[in-house]
């Protein structure tokens, strides 16, 4: 049987991005601290302060120059770098939770289809997003942008039609990278790769496909995949998908079921100024709602809009429905009944027009259609 025969037939209709934040910790640690912006800054403990302990958890890029990682024992990096060049500062994970959440929350208003892989690293299903923007390069781009002018951190961005591309691309140019590999380009970027580049082949897998002169993603997709699977059982199948720029895992969107809202919003330049336009946005926002909740098994209790002016004024009002609903007629009806009890706004210029859904409940009925 040949190894074509072998492989699941591949779907390239998704538009993925991976994004991955630069040297995270150590980013907001320079950031805070801008003196620091010229040290190797590692982020641990001291290790010539606690009998040389620790580990380092992250550093930045001038600190890595002299050859310090993640995981490296910290007194390692007291040798690398000359002393006064070095600098240690202890983690801050409340911190690093909170500007990571501010992160995820950019990435929300594009999709809800939201995977997160760590603090600092998550992949976004794009095919169908809440802007309607059809460039997944330009979402990207626009992400990228957003997190350095908002937050002052630097990202690197993979976008491609699957997770391991996406990941492969994220990778391939930091820091502030910018990859994009199409279909018909997968293969060459993928057989040009060398093998410790892809996503989980570790060491010990690296040294065995080195004994079959395995060393990159060309040499790879020339083993038979029946090969592959002998030697490395189930991991085998997935690195021959792989090196076939095969990978069907979905994006799975965080805590789906434990999420308390979905919503849209949109800023708007120039501003809007007319009732109509803007109760045709919300209702455009309405429909959307209807359809995730109804993706997602869930009716709604409580219908909240959000409508900011010219003058950066903000009003939030909800109100909860009589029952829950999955239905965007009764959204759209409470919408904009709350729109019109904001007073001045049209005015003024509307800058930002949301609408969100909460106080979910599970569906517990299938609908049955009658006449087949």
């Amino acid at each position: 049987m040949s190894k074509e025969n072998l492989l699941p037939q591949n779907d390239i209709h998704r538009r993925i991005i991976h994004l991955d934040m630069d040297a995270f910790y150590a980013s907001v640690e320079t950031r805070d601290h801008p003196e620091l912006k010229n040290k190797a800054l590692v982020v641990g403990q001291d290790p010539r302060h606690n009998g040389g302990h620790g580990v380092v958890a992250t550093c930045n890029y001038h600190a890595r120059k002299y050859g310090v990682h993640s995981a490296m024992p910290a007194i390692q990096a007291v040798h690398l770098v000359p002393e006064e060049e070095l600098v240690f500062i202890r983690p801050n994970f409340e911190k690093y939770h909170r500007v990571s959440a501010q992160v995820h929350s950019f990435m929300h208003e594009i999709t809800d289809l939201v995977e997160s892989v760590a603090l600092d690293e998550a992949y976004l299903d794009v095919t169908h997003n809440k802007i309607g923007q059809e460039s997944s390069v330009q979402l990207a781009l626009d992400l990228q942008k957003k997190i350095k002018s908002k937050l002052g951190l630097n990202s690197s961005f993979g976008v491609s039609y699957n997770k391991f591309l996406a990941k492969m691309g994220s990778e391939y140019a930091k820091p502030f990278g910018r990859t994009v590999i199409l279909p018909d380009e997968a293969l060459n970027f993928l057989g040009m790769q060398k093998i410790a580049k892809f996503p989980g082949i570790g060491p010990k897998t690296q040294e065995e496909l080195h004994k079959m002169d395995v060393y990159t993603g060309g040499d790879l997709r020339q083993v038979p995949v029946f090969v592959l699977l002998k030697k490395f059982k189930k991991m085998g199948y997935i690195i021959a998908q792989h090196a076939h720029g095969i990978d069907l895992r979905p994006v799975v969107a965080d805590s789906d079921a434990n999420r308390k809202s979905i919503g849209m919003e949109r800023t708007y330049e120039p501003a809007i100024y007319n009732r109509d336009e803007a109760l045709t946005k919300m209702r455009n926002y309405c429909e959307y709602l209807e359809k995730e909740l109804k993706k997602r098994g869930f009716h709604a209790g409580t219908v909240v809009i959000k409508v900011r002016n010219n003058n950066f004024e903000t009003v939030t009002k909800r109100r909860k429905l009589k029952h829950p609903s999955d239905s965007c007629f009764e959204f759209f009806d409470v919408a904009k009944d709350l729109f019109d009890s904001v007073h001045g706004f049209l005015e003024d210029g509307i800058r930002l027009l949301g609408v969100t859904v909460t106080d979910f409940e599970k569906n517990n009925y299938q609908p049955i259609k009658l006449f087949e």
